[in-house]
């Protein structure tokens, strides 16, 4: 078994809010890290940044490292070498088990299924987060809710999909649905294949299916040949939502639902009045700490109306990632 080694960073909520995706920073290292980033107390500002190294990491890989957080430096670092174990479960020993309405969230390390609920395994990734965040907790919440209301789906997109959770959530509550999930990261979409295999979701095109593009924002052939969406899903930060709140609402059929997550309490006025100005509604807001879930409407018309010209912002900018 190769040798680990983990180096560990502070950093702050903001620091490991920008730190979901591919790390390019990284890019030139013959084997990147994989890392992971959690808080020091519960709703603080003090988080901490743990790599895992398959061998020990030189003083140039550390001087990379610390390039990701502004504010340290290399001599910032605390170094370790790890018993032999498998590197993959040490990096995950702080993930507890996400149990949330009806789905359970959990890695290798932890199988043991409650009663009544639907379970998925994720596991941490070099490309994203591992899908145990607050924000993708208040998606699944919402979700199961909804579908416990009565609510009906036939077409879902999740844009920003990350480990491709909230997607595979959304197919076992409905279905009949077609599904497409996109991501900006390509290794984002490779390795949610992967966890689409481990979890027996089917991947496809056809009702009960879901297909994985890599897409920055809307932009992709597919996602827009299969629009109208009565459901999209959306977790991922508060600037790229409101900039794509034109090509969201043009995404969405009239009287279907728009979740939105990724956003802290003091941002979700401002994307709620972006989504206002596009027709679309708040209809709950649910609070899980300093994170909200937002469901919103898009208002249904009746008669003739002048057809609206895109806006044609549909991207992404350089940088914005997918799911926690």
């Amino acid at each position: 078994m190769p040798e680990s080694w983990k180096v560990t960073l502070p950093c702050s909520r903001s620091d490991a809010e920008m730190l979901s995706g591919e790390l390019p920073q990284l890019a030139s290292l013959d084997s990147a890290p994989v890392v992971v980033t959690s808080e020091v107390e519960e709703f603080s500002d003090d988080w901490i940044l743990e790599a895992f190294f398959e061998s020990e990491p030189d003083a140039q890989a550390i001087e990379l490292l610390a390039s990701v957080i502004p504010a340290t430096k290399p001599s910032d670092a605390a170094i370790e070498k790890l018993p032999d174990e498998d590197w993959v479960t040490v990096s995950q020993q702080g993930l507890e088990p996400l149990h949330v309405g009806r789905f359970f969230v959990h890695t290798q390390a932890e199988d043991e299924k409650p009663a009544g609920t639907h379970a998925f395994q994720i596991e941490a990734s070099q490309a994203f987060g591992t899908g145990h965040h607050e924000t993708t907790a208040g998606c699944l919440g919402m979700l199961d809710r909804m579908e416990q209301g009565g609510q009906r789906f036939r077409q879902i997109a999740d844009i920003g999909t990350g480990t491709g959770l909230l997607a595979f959530a959304a197919l076992h509550l409905w279905s009949n649905a077609r599904c497409i999930a996109s991501d900006i990261d390509p290794v984002a979409v490779d390795v949610a294949k992967r966890f689409a295999k481990d979890n027996s979701v089917a991947l496809g095109r056809n009702t009960g299916q879901l297909a994985l593009v890599t897409a920055s924002g809307t932009d992709h052939p597919l996602i827009k040949r299969q629009a109208p969406y009565d459901l999209l899903i959306a977790n991922i930060l508060a600037g790229p939502l409101t900039e794509l709140a034109p090509a969201f609402a043009a995404l969405i059929a009239d009287g279907g639902t728009l979740i939105l997550a990724g956003l802290l309490s003091n941002q979700a006025e401002k994307v709620t009045a972006a989504y206002a100005r596009e027709g679309l509604r708040l209809v709950e807001k649910a609070d899980r700490g300093d994170w909200p879930t937002l469901r919103l409407e898009k208002r249904k018309r009746y008669g003739w109306r002048r057809p609206e010209r895109s806006s044609g912002r549909t991207s992404q900018k350089p940088g914005d990632t997918g799911e926690w």
